[in-house]
């Protein structure tokens, strides 16, 4: 038989009348021959909710086995009302914790990775008949102690899973119809992908599209796992990431720019007037890499006299964090200055069209200076152009940019470059 993932969240699941339709749309496809494994998020709301139970009590050790015993309670919430609402309909339903899924992480509380999924009981109860309804988000130390995988993690429960099971498909249902050139809120002509790369896709995760987590794009290249994202509550195609080269397969005059992202949790720090010699940027970089604080951008610039300058970006939420603990090294490191600034957004236009044609850069850089938007700092790659602008010019410097590259719903799809 073929199997499915199917991933329903948040607000997929967020109140009963909503969880009723979910059921009716999983009954569909398990009437039509196929076995279903379905991973539910916590109820839209829900996460933060216990968060702020926990900041009542004053508890304030966020990474840890409380914490994570405390946000599964919420996926565990959906995921037997899911079942419930299935038998209701009269399939054959089971809920089940990432404990007892067998999906093993290690012990890194609020941000666990996985290490192994126990397929046996997955095939025995899809062999049973049964559609399996997990707990997204979650899984179980090799000791037994519950976990979580941070924020988006169902999405990498459910790319997970499909990887195990070697599934078809694995489907991510959300509240929009695919993915889009850049979000449909800002630019209103936006257009839905029909295809794209998983390349464009694990930048555009990356880079701030809401619609993948990235952790399961990257699931997702490893393993070889076919993803599609629909709208949980209107019928569509969806967007299709595929592991073949779209470009290839495209007219002539296809998009050179498949997608603008965006992301405004974004946080500047620059170190002024630090050594230009072997090891300081590890010495800088490795302490917040022990203390689990993610590093994006960073841009050195050219040595003077022996010293440079060292720009990176952080999430926001960890920008107070991350000056504390460049601070703590700056006499150390003779770091003559430190600035930050979290009001920043990052903009990035991305596309597999962009490795053989000139001109993207030029077009998107005379675009920001006709709209005056200084540019803070800049990275590439092959299919992305990044740069870290002002959070007050976000909105404007996406239309701009959508609009400069003909990416808008009947548009022409050949771009002149200037």
């Amino acid at each position: 038989m073929t199997v499915l993932v199917q991933k329903f969240g948040g607000t997929s699941v967020g109140s009963i009348e909503n969880i009723l339709t979910v059921a009716k749309k999983v009954k569909k496809f398990h009437d039509e021959g196929f076995q279903i494994v379905v991973v539910v998020s916590a109820m839209a709301g829900d996460t933060d909710r216990l968060l702020a139970l926990a900041t009542q009590i004053g508890y304030s050790h966020h990474r840890s086995r409380e914490t994570d015993a405390l946000l599964s309670t919420g996926e565990q919430t959906s995921a037997a009302l899911m079942s419930m609402a299935l038998n209701k309909l009269g399939c054959k339903s089971r809920s089940v914790t990432g404990m007892q899924a067998g999906i093993i992480t290690d012990d890194n509380h609020t941000k666990a990775r996985i290490h192994n999924i126990d397929t046996e009981r997955f095939l025995h109860w899809l062999n049973s008949g049964e559609i399996v309804v997990v707990t997204g988000f979650q899984g179980v130390t090799k000791d037994g102690y519950i976990t979580t995988l941070g924020r988006g993690g169902s999405d990498t429960s459910a790319v997970a899973i499909a990887a195990a099971l070697k599934a078809d498909e694995c489907q991510i249902y959300t509240d929009v119809d695919g993915v889009f050139t850049t979000d449909p809120n800002i630019v209103e002509g936006a257009r839905r992908l029909d295809k794209i790369t998983f390349e464009e896709m694990l930048e555009m995760a990356s880079l701030g599209s809401k619609v993948l987590q990235i952790r399961a794009v990257e699931f997702a290249g490893k393993y070889n796992v076919c993803i599609r994202v629909l709208n949980t509550f209107k019928e569509g195609p969806g967007t299709l990431i595929t592991f073949d080269n779209v470009e290839s397969n495209q007219k002539m005059e296809a998009p050179l720019v498949s997608g603008i992202a965006f992301n405004r949790n974004e946080a500047r720090v620059t170190l002024k007037g630090i050594a230009d010699k072997p090891g300081i940027a590890y010495k800088i970089l490795g302490v917040l890499a022990s203390a689990s604080v993610d590093i994006d951008m960073i841009v050195q610039s050219s040595s003077k006299n022996g010293v440079t300058d060292l720009t990176f970006t952080v999430n926001r939420c960890d920008y107070q964090e991350a000056l504390e603990l460049v601070q703590q090294q700056a006499a150390d490191l003779d770091i003559q200055d430190i600035e930050g600034d979290n009001k920043v957004a990052k903009i990035s236009v991305i596309g597999v069209g962009m490795r053989s044609h000139a001109g993207v850069a030029a077009t998107m850089f005379e675009v920001l200076a006709e709209n005056s938007i200084n540019i803070q700092a800049i990275t590439t790659s092959e299919i992305k152009i990044s740069v870290l602008v002002g959070e007050k010019y976000l909105e404007l410097a996406v239309r701009s940019l959508h609009s400069a590259f003909k990416m808008e719903q009947g548009a022409k799809s050949e771009t002149t470059f200037r």
